[in-house]
């Protein structure tokens, strides 16, 4: 669903031709029709009102942000073609990328200088692999933006998830290489996993990046990148995407840089179209809730000469000296710093920004991932319990009252229980009067879940970025939802 914080007014008859993902948001929306509209909500402007302050806030933003995360399967060139991203749009240096390619060669890792740029810890360029969610930013002439460089790994899963909760737009990078492809999409692969995890996060635009089109394998064969695209096709209207407006596919070679700044030209004779980077530039703008209540899901804290926190403005905005309050806690601070994406010190930040933020008047063990900061008169629910609609994508066995599983819900993770299982839903929306014994792969059901600790969460018919969720168990995941009640 669009990550933005209205109710879904499509009709149930509409949604029921939908797929599983755009279906669940009409039986969220009905379920809350009958219910008070959270507190939090109340005070927000008309969407149409632009307030001086919001005015004057989009000045000092004059230029539009834009979060983007690469997702894909392990190896297929992510961290690669965002290092190539920073050296062509001139955030890392020549002297810098020399540096790299030297140290590189003298690791025996040459081809993969260039994803040093992003993977900077000594693990990950040990291994070639990602393993935390990497975070850089580049800028064009239209546009700021960050990278978010997932990691491939299945194992590393949870870390993608996190950075999935604050994209904007998704670039799926694919390898073209004879078998690497294959191995990637098949069943088990991180193709299918991460497609599935960007969708329930709420990414709607998905740009496929073809990339290692220059492999001695490919040589920028027109019929392998029409294979994949056959292949990949029918799999993104599974999962919601509409292949005309939602998806976009393009040739890259993000080693060599071909189509990824400028366009392929002569190496691919056959493809005219745009370089990614004018395919990002030219995507409609990303709607923000400037003056809406103030949400900032925490992903990642740390203590350097005093509490820095990072996270994505979901909603809202901040200044320095604002004084702020961190939900579950409901601890009052006071913002001391804001550092942008590009690491300068900021007077002012505003929904859609990737920020870190230093906090006055809390200590670092105080705060954790998943908390979220916001305004003092508009403080989101924190609960144990709440009812939501689930659709079962992955299960070997039937699922019962009492399965325990894990939640991750925006840059939260949580160890949750299926209390109840209250109804199931058929492709009509329409729930069963007596609760089932079980719900199996493929179905859907309205069940209660209970936390081991209090979650900030809302409505998704209030706020879809703190409302949608995924549950993830043996390393799989098992099921996606939307919050309807709390």
């Amino acid at each position: 669903e669009p990550a933005k914080a209205e109710p879904v007014k499509e009709t149930a008859k509409t949604e029921a031709k939908e797929a599983s993902s755009d279906n669940i948001a009409t039986t969220s929306a009905t379920a809350t029709s009958n219910t008070a509209s959270a507190a939090d909500t109340s005070n927000v402007p008309d969407d149409n009102d632009i307030t001086e302050e919001e005015e004057m806030l989009l000045n000092e933003h004059f230029k539009e942000h834009m979060n983007v995360i690469f997702i894909g399967h392990v190896d297929a060139g992510k961290s690669t073609l965002g290092g190539n991203i920073l050296f062509l749009t001139e955030m890392v240096d020549k002297r810098t990328m020399e540096k790299y390619e030297r140290e590189a060669k003298e690791a025996g890792r040459e081809s993969w200088y260039l994803s040093w740029a992003l993977d900077t810890n000594q693990e990950e360029r040990n291994k070639g692999k990602t393993v935390e969610c990497g975070r850089a930013f580049f800028e064009t002439a239209r546009r700021r933006y960050t990278i978010l460089d997932a990691p491939g790994h299945k194992n590393y899963v949870p870390s993608m998830v996190t950075g999935a909760a604050q994209a904007d737009v998704a670039v799926l990078v694919i390898s073209a290489r004879k078998g690497e492809f294959e191995t990637g999409f098949e069943r088990g692969g991180q193709t299918r996993e991460h497609t599935v995890l960007i969708k329930t996060a709420g990414v709607r635009t998905l740009v496929v990046a073809i990339n290692k089109m220059d492999d001695p394998t490919v040589g920028w064969d027109k019929a392998r990148y029409d294979q994949i695209v056959t292949k990949l096709t029918p799999f993104f209207k599974q999962n919601g995407y509409k292949a005309d407006s939602d998806v976009i596919f393009l040739p890259i070679s993000g080693y060599t840089g071909a189509g990824v700044k400028d366009r392929v030209g002569s190496a691919c004779s056959w493809y005219t179209g745009p370089s990614l980077l004018e395919t990002l530039d030219g995507l409609q703008a990303v709607e923000r809730k400037i003056n809406g209540p103030l949400r900032i899901p925490i992903s990642e804290k740390f203590r350097d000469m005093g509490t820095i926190v990072s996270g994505k403005i979901e909603s809202g905005n901040i200044r320095l000296n604002q004084k702020v309050m961190i939900m579950p806690e409901k601890r009052i601070c006071e913002i001391s710093n804001i550092y942008g994406a590009s690491e300068n010190e900021e007077q002012s930040a505003i929904s859609g920004d990737n920020v870190r933020i230093k906090l006055r008047g809390v200590e670092e063990d105080m705060v954790q991932n998943g908390h979220v900061i916001v305004d003092r008169k508009h403080p989101c629910h924190n609960t144990r319990e709440f009812d939501a609609l689930l659709v079962i994508r992955e299960a070997k066995n039937i699922i019962t009252a009492g399965y325990k599983s894990v939640m991750h819900v925006h840059t939260a993770t949580e160890e949750i229980i299926l209390a109840k299982l209250l109804h199931k839903v058929n492709k009509q929306n329409k729930r069963s009067r007596m609760p089932p014994p079980f719900v199996k792969k493929g179905e859907r059901c309205i069940v209660r879940i209970q936390t081991t600790k209090p979650v900030c969460v809302e409505t998704y018919s209030d706020f879809p970025q703190l409302g949608r969720f995924t549950l993830r168990d043996e390393g799989k995941t098992i099921a996606i939802g939307q919050i309807l009640k709390l």
